[in-house]
């Protein structure tokens, strides 16, 4: 039976995009100046301070699917 499911997959970030994180530690503008498959590299447009952290923007989706999956 189709249940709601939400599915989180790793946002695929570009270097050069400008974003603006919500609702974490790291709220506020960012520009992205490096990727990799584990880590992203973002710069401050203000202090102009870099930090690189794990990989930890999600695109979320709900769609309704088999739950548990196989």
């Amino acid at each position: 039976m189709d249940q709601p499911v939400i599915i989180f997959k790793p946002y695929p970030f570009e270097v050069g995009q400008k974003i603006y994180i919500d609702g974490s530690r790291r709220k506020g503008d960012w520009e992205v100046m490096d990727v990799t498959d584990n880590k992203v590299t973002l710069k401050c447009p203000f202090s102009k301070k870099e930090l690189t952290w794990d990989r930890f923007c999600y695109f979320v989706e709900e769609k309704k699917t088999k739950w548990p999956s196989d």
